[in-house]
Protein backbone atom coordinates (compact mmCIF):
# COMPACT_ATOMS: atom_id res chain seq x y z
CA UNK A 1 0.00 0.00 0.00
CA UNK A 2 1.23 3.77 -0.65
CA UNK A 3 1.72 5.63 2.14
CA UNK A 4 0.81 8.90 -0.05
CA UNK A 5 4.33 10.04 -0.79
CA UNK A 6 7.28 9.38 -3.50
CA UNK A 7 10.87 8.26 -2.09
CA UNK A 8 13.31 9.58 -3.94
CA UNK A 9 16.66 7.22 -4.83
CA UNK A 10 19.50 8.31 -5.07
CA UNK A 11 22.13 6.76 -6.75
CA UNK A 12 25.47 5.77 -4.89
CA UNK A 13 28.38 7.63 -5.31
CA UNK A 14 31.74 7.71 -4.94
CA UNK A 15 32.36 11.36 -3.46
CA UNK A 16 32.39 10.37 -0.03
CA UNK A 17 33.24 13.08 2.53
CA UNK A 18 34.49 11.89 5.75
CA UNK A 19 36.37 14.05 8.24
CA UNK A 20 39.64 14.33 6.52
CA UNK A 21 37.58 15.75 3.70
CA UNK A 22 37.69 19.46 2.63
CA UNK A 23 34.38 20.61 1.64
CA UNK A 24 32.97 24.25 -0.63
CA UNK A 25 29.65 25.12 -0.74
CA UNK A 26 28.25 27.77 -2.82
CA UNK A 27 25.06 29.27 -3.86
CA UNK A 28 21.81 29.87 -2.38
CA UNK A 29 20.66 29.84 1.40
CA UNK A 30 20.11 26.22 0.74
CA UNK A 31 23.67 25.56 0.85
CA UNK A 32 24.27 27.11 4.14
CA UNK A 33 21.23 25.09 5.32
CA UNK A 34 23.51 22.05 4.90
CA UNK A 35 26.82 23.70 5.08
CA UNK A 36 26.13 25.04 9.00
CA UNK A 37 25.06 21.45 10.12
CA UNK A 38 28.94 20.21 8.79
CA UNK A 39 30.31 23.19 10.42
CA UNK A 40 28.93 22.47 13.35
CA UNK A 41 29.79 18.61 13.55
CA UNK A 42 33.48 20.13 12.84
CA UNK A 43 33.62 19.30 9.52
CA UNK A 44 36.58 20.96 7.78
CA UNK A 45 34.02 23.60 5.63
CA UNK A 46 33.80 26.82 3.28
CA UNK A 47 30.67 28.53 3.03
CA UNK A 48 29.97 31.31 0.77
CA UNK A 49 32.24 32.95 0.44
CA UNK A 50 30.60 35.88 -0.91
CA UNK A 51 27.79 35.86 0.80
CA UNK A 52 24.11 34.21 -0.32
CA UNK A 53 24.31 33.93 -4.47
CA UNK A 54 20.77 32.91 -6.21
CA UNK A 55 22.12 32.62 -9.89
CA UNK A 56 24.45 30.33 -11.84
CA UNK A 57 26.15 33.58 -12.87
CA UNK A 58 26.96 35.11 -9.88
CA UNK A 59 28.23 31.77 -8.16
CA UNK A 60 30.14 31.36 -11.85
CA UNK A 61 31.65 34.56 -10.86
CA UNK A 62 32.60 34.37 -7.51
CA UNK A 63 34.81 31.35 -8.15
CA UNK A 64 36.56 32.62 -11.11
CA UNK A 65 37.52 35.17 -8.94
CA UNK A 66 38.70 32.73 -6.44
CA UNK A 67 40.46 30.49 -8.94
CA UNK A 68 42.53 34.02 -10.22
CA UNK A 69 42.56 35.07 -6.74
CA UNK A 70 41.22 38.25 -7.59
CA UNK A 71 41.64 41.47 -4.94
CA UNK A 72 39.24 44.13 -5.06
CA UNK A 73 39.87 47.61 -5.28
CA UNK A 74 38.43 50.79 -4.40
CA UNK A 75 37.02 51.20 -7.63
CA UNK A 76 35.40 47.81 -7.52
CA UNK A 77 32.99 49.17 -4.59
CA UNK A 78 30.51 51.43 -4.79
CA UNK A 79 29.01 53.99 -2.13
CA UNK A 80 25.14 54.08 -1.45
CA UNK A 81 22.57 53.99 1.72
CA UNK A 82 25.76 55.13 3.71
CA UNK A 83 26.88 52.01 3.14
CA UNK A 84 30.33 50.76 0.89
CA UNK A 85 29.48 47.98 -1.00
CA UNK A 86 30.40 44.99 -3.60
CA UNK A 87 27.69 44.09 -6.40
CA UNK A 88 29.56 40.63 -6.24
CA UNK A 89 29.02 40.41 -2.59
CA UNK A 90 26.04 39.77 -0.02
CA UNK A 91 24.81 43.04 2.29
CA UNK A 92 26.79 41.12 5.44
CA UNK A 93 29.97 42.48 3.57
CA UNK A 94 28.90 45.95 3.74
CA UNK A 95 30.38 48.69 5.82
CA UNK A 96 30.17 52.45 6.44
CA UNK A 97 33.92 52.36 6.64
CA UNK A 98 35.26 51.77 2.95
CA UNK A 99 38.76 50.51 4.27
CA UNK A 100 37.22 47.65 6.47
CA UNK A 101 34.92 46.66 3.47
CA UNK A 102 37.68 46.36 1.54
CA UNK A 103 39.51 43.99 4.05
CA UNK A 104 36.63 42.37 4.82
CA UNK A 105 36.22 41.01 1.26
CA UNK A 106 40.17 40.44 0.28
CA UNK A 107 40.57 38.92 3.46
CA UNK A 108 37.61 36.02 3.18
CA UNK A 109 38.97 36.08 -1.19
CA UNK A 110 42.43 34.88 0.37
CA UNK A 111 41.31 32.55 2.61
CA UNK A 112 38.94 30.96 0.15
CA UNK A 113 41.21 30.79 -2.48
CA UNK A 114 43.69 28.67 -0.60
CA UNK A 115 40.90 26.13 0.14
CA UNK A 116 39.43 25.93 -2.96
CA UNK A 117 42.77 24.42 -4.43
CA UNK A 118 42.87 21.95 -1.53
CA UNK A 119 38.74 21.23 -1.64
CA UNK A 120 38.04 17.22 -2.40
CA UNK A 121 34.41 17.95 -2.85
CA UNK A 122 32.42 21.51 -3.93
CA UNK A 123 28.61 21.74 -3.63
CA UNK A 124 27.28 24.23 -5.72
CA UNK A 125 23.36 25.35 -5.50
CA UNK A 126 21.87 26.76 -7.63
CA UNK A 127 18.36 29.02 -6.92
CA UNK A 128 16.68 30.83 -10.20
CA UNK A 129 17.85 31.46 -13.44
CA UNK A 130 16.66 35.05 -12.91
CA UNK A 131 19.69 37.22 -12.73
CA UNK A 132 19.57 41.02 -12.68
CA UNK A 133 21.67 43.23 -14.75
CA UNK A 134 23.39 47.14 -14.30
CA UNK A 135 22.13 49.08 -16.99
CA UNK A 136 24.87 50.86 -17.46
CA UNK A 137 27.78 48.12 -17.55
CA UNK A 138 25.66 45.36 -18.01
CA UNK A 139 27.65 43.63 -15.24
CA UNK A 140 25.53 40.61 -13.53
CA UNK A 141 25.27 41.16 -9.71
CA UNK A 142 24.99 39.21 -6.94
CA UNK A 143 23.05 41.82 -4.47
CA UNK A 144 20.38 44.84 -5.80
CA UNK A 145 22.12 46.75 -1.97
CA UNK A 146 18.70 48.61 -2.11
CA UNK A 147 19.28 50.49 -4.96
CA UNK A 148 16.51 51.59 -7.32
CA UNK A 149 14.54 49.16 -9.96
CA UNK A 150 15.05 51.25 -12.89
CA UNK A 151 19.55 50.80 -12.69
CA UNK A 152 18.60 46.93 -13.71
CA UNK A 153 17.43 44.68 -16.41
CA UNK A 154 16.13 41.67 -15.36
CA UNK A 155 15.89 38.42 -17.46
CA UNK A 156 15.96 34.73 -17.33
CA UNK A 157 19.13 32.87 -18.16
CA UNK A 158 19.14 29.95 -21.34
CA UNK A 159 20.26 26.02 -20.67
CA UNK A 160 23.23 27.20 -23.48
CA UNK A 161 24.66 30.14 -21.29
CA UNK A 162 24.54 28.38 -17.96
CA UNK A 163 26.31 25.64 -19.62
CA UNK A 164 28.86 27.25 -22.04
CA UNK A 165 29.68 29.32 -18.75
CA UNK A 166 29.93 25.97 -16.56
CA UNK A 167 32.26 24.50 -19.65
CA UNK A 168 34.64 27.05 -19.31
CA UNK A 169 34.53 27.39 -15.56
CA UNK A 170 34.75 23.21 -14.15
CA UNK A 171 37.95 23.27 -16.92
CA UNK A 172 39.80 25.94 -14.81
CA UNK A 173 38.57 24.33 -11.51
CA UNK A 174 40.03 20.94 -12.93
CA UNK A 175 43.15 22.26 -13.92
CA UNK A 176 43.52 24.05 -10.22
CA UNK A 177 42.62 21.02 -8.40
CA UNK A 178 42.57 17.57 -10.23
CA UNK A 179 40.95 15.84 -7.71
CA UNK A 180 38.01 17.65 -6.90
CA UNK A 181 34.57 16.18 -7.32
CA UNK A 182 31.79 18.84 -7.82
CA UNK A 183 27.97 17.72 -7.12
CA UNK A 184 25.22 20.17 -8.38
CA UNK A 185 21.97 20.89 -6.64
CA UNK A 186 19.11 22.94 -6.91
CA UNK A 187 17.55 25.03 -4.06
CA UNK A 188 14.19 23.69 -3.29
CA UNK A 189 13.11 27.29 -1.83
CA UNK A 190 10.82 28.66 -4.54
CA UNK A 191 11.15 31.64 -5.79
CA UNK A 192 7.60 33.04 -6.61
CA UNK A 193 8.25 36.75 -8.20
CA UNK A 194 7.18 35.21 -11.31
CA UNK A 195 4.72 33.12 -10.35
CA UNK A 196 4.47 29.59 -10.16
CA UNK A 197 4.64 29.16 -13.72
CA UNK A 198 7.97 31.03 -13.73
CA UNK A 199 9.64 29.73 -10.93
CA UNK A 200 8.68 26.36 -12.40
CA UNK A 201 10.39 27.51 -15.80
CA UNK A 202 13.41 28.96 -13.88
CA UNK A 203 13.89 25.56 -11.74
CA UNK A 204 13.98 23.61 -15.11
CA UNK A 205 16.13 25.56 -16.71
CA UNK A 206 18.44 25.18 -14.32
CA UNK A 207 17.87 21.00 -13.93
CA UNK A 208 18.55 21.11 -17.62
CA UNK A 209 21.42 22.98 -17.79
CA UNK A 210 22.85 20.66 -14.40
CA UNK A 211 22.23 17.84 -16.39
CA UNK A 212 24.09 18.59 -19.65
CA UNK A 213 27.39 19.45 -17.71
CA UNK A 214 27.05 15.95 -15.58
CA UNK A 215 26.49 13.91 -18.84
CA UNK A 216 29.76 16.13 -19.94
CA UNK A 217 32.17 15.68 -17.51
CA UNK A 218 32.42 12.35 -14.95
CA UNK A 219 33.54 13.96 -11.69
CA UNK A 220 30.33 16.06 -11.97
CA UNK A 221 27.45 14.43 -9.75
CA UNK A 222 23.74 15.61 -9.05
CA UNK A 223 22.13 15.30 -5.48
CA UNK A 224 18.44 16.08 -5.80
CA UNK A 225 17.54 18.22 -2.62
CA UNK A 226 14.81 20.15 -4.99
CA UNK A 227 13.14 16.77 -5.81
CA UNK A 228 13.63 15.25 -2.14
CA UNK A 229 11.15 18.46 -1.27
CA UNK A 230 9.23 18.39 -4.49
CA UNK A 231 7.95 14.29 -4.70
CA UNK A 232 8.76 12.79 -1.38
CA UNK A 233 7.73 15.74 1.11
CA UNK A 234 5.04 17.64 -0.64
CA UNK A 235 2.98 19.44 1.60
CA UNK A 236 2.86 22.62 2.63
CA UNK A 237 3.48 21.14 6.36
CA UNK A 238 7.45 21.36 5.42
CA UNK A 239 7.38 25.25 4.33
CA UNK A 240 7.83 28.19 6.63
CA UNK A 241 4.93 30.80 7.15
CA UNK A 242 6.05 32.77 4.08
CA UNK A 243 5.50 29.03 2.32
CA UNK A 244 8.49 29.97 0.20
CA UNK A 245 11.33 28.81 2.22
CA UNK A 246 11.53 25.10 3.94
CA UNK A 247 11.20 24.78 7.56
CA UNK A 248 13.49 22.74 9.67
CA UNK A 249 11.91 19.85 9.80
CA UNK A 250 12.48 19.68 5.64
CA UNK A 251 16.01 20.24 5.98
CA UNK A 252 16.48 17.74 8.79
CA UNK A 253 14.81 15.25 6.63
CA UNK A 254 17.10 16.52 3.72
CA UNK A 255 19.77 16.65 5.73
CA UNK A 256 19.73 12.64 6.68
CA UNK A 257 19.29 12.51 2.77
CA UNK A 258 22.22 13.63 2.21
CA UNK A 259 24.34 12.22 5.35
CA UNK A 260 23.41 8.41 3.66
CA UNK A 261 24.31 9.31 0.51
CA UNK A 262 27.77 11.01 1.73
CA UNK A 263 29.12 9.43 4.83
CA UNK A 264 30.23 6.18 5.40
CA UNK A 265 29.71 4.15 8.55
CA UNK A 266 32.78 4.92 9.97
CA UNK A 267 32.23 8.81 9.43
CA UNK A 268 28.57 8.34 10.62
CA UNK A 269 30.03 6.37 13.80
CA UNK A 270 32.25 9.49 14.44
CA UNK A 271 30.02 12.07 13.78
CA UNK A 272 27.64 10.59 16.41
CA UNK A 273 30.69 10.80 18.87
CA UNK A 274 31.28 14.36 18.54
CA UNK A 275 27.20 15.42 18.49
CA UNK A 276 27.82 13.80 22.10
CA UNK A 277 30.17 16.02 23.41
CA UNK A 278 28.69 19.03 21.60
CA UNK A 279 25.41 18.32 22.53
CA UNK A 280 27.31 17.90 26.38
CA UNK A 281 29.11 21.70 25.74
CA UNK A 282 25.53 23.40 25.19
CA UNK A 283 24.10 21.22 28.20
CA UNK A 284 23.23 24.01 30.91
CA UNK A 285 24.21 22.94 34.57
CA UNK A 286 21.91 23.51 37.41
CA UNK A 287 24.86 24.21 39.77
CA UNK A 288 27.90 25.38 37.94
CA UNK A 289 30.09 24.68 41.37
CA UNK A 290 28.70 21.10 42.32
CA UNK A 291 30.99 18.15 42.43
CA UNK A 292 28.64 16.32 39.77
CA UNK A 293 29.25 19.33 37.09
CA UNK A 294 33.26 18.60 37.90
CA UNK A 295 32.61 15.18 37.54
CA UNK A 296 30.96 16.28 34.14
CA UNK A 297 33.40 18.36 32.69
CA UNK A 298 36.56 16.23 33.42
CA UNK A 299 34.60 13.25 31.77
CA UNK A 300 33.77 14.88 28.90
CA UNK A 301 37.27 16.65 28.54
CA UNK A 302 38.27 12.65 29.00
CA UNK A 303 36.21 11.89 25.78
CA UNK A 304 37.95 14.74 23.55
CA UNK A 305 41.42 14.04 24.30
CA UNK A 306 40.39 10.29 23.48
CA UNK A 307 39.24 11.60 20.35
CA UNK A 308 42.18 13.80 19.17
CA UNK A 309 44.27 11.03 20.11
CA UNK A 310 42.28 8.76 17.71
CA UNK A 311 41.61 11.37 15.15
CA UNK A 312 44.84 14.68 15.91
CA UNK A 313 43.54 16.32 12.48
CA UNK A 314 40.01 17.07 14.31
CA UNK A 315 39.32 21.06 15.14
CA UNK A 316 37.90 20.46 18.85
CA UNK A 317 39.88 23.40 20.12
CA UNK A 318 36.98 25.36 21.48
CA UNK A 319 35.51 22.14 23.24
CA UNK A 320 38.72 21.37 25.00
CA UNK A 321 38.84 24.73 26.51
CA UNK A 322 35.26 24.92 26.90
CA UNK A 323 35.56 21.43 29.49
CA UNK A 324 39.11 21.93 30.97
Amino acid sequence: MSLFRTNIEIPKTDSKITYNSKIFFIGSCFTENIGDKLFELKFPVEINPFGIQYNPKSVKNSLGFLIDKKLFIQDDIHFANEQWFSFYHHSKFSNSDKEKCLFNINEKIKQASEFLEKTNIIFITFGTAWVYQLRDTKEIVSNCHKLPANKFNRFLLDVDDIYQDYLILIEKLFEINNNLKIVFTISPIRHLKDGAVGNQISKSTLILAVNKLKERFDNVEYFPSYEIMMDDLRDYRFYSQDMFHINETAINYIWHKFSDTYFDENTKKLMSRIEKIIRNKNHKPFNPKSEEYKDFLKNNLEKVNQLLKEYPYLNLDEEKEFFK
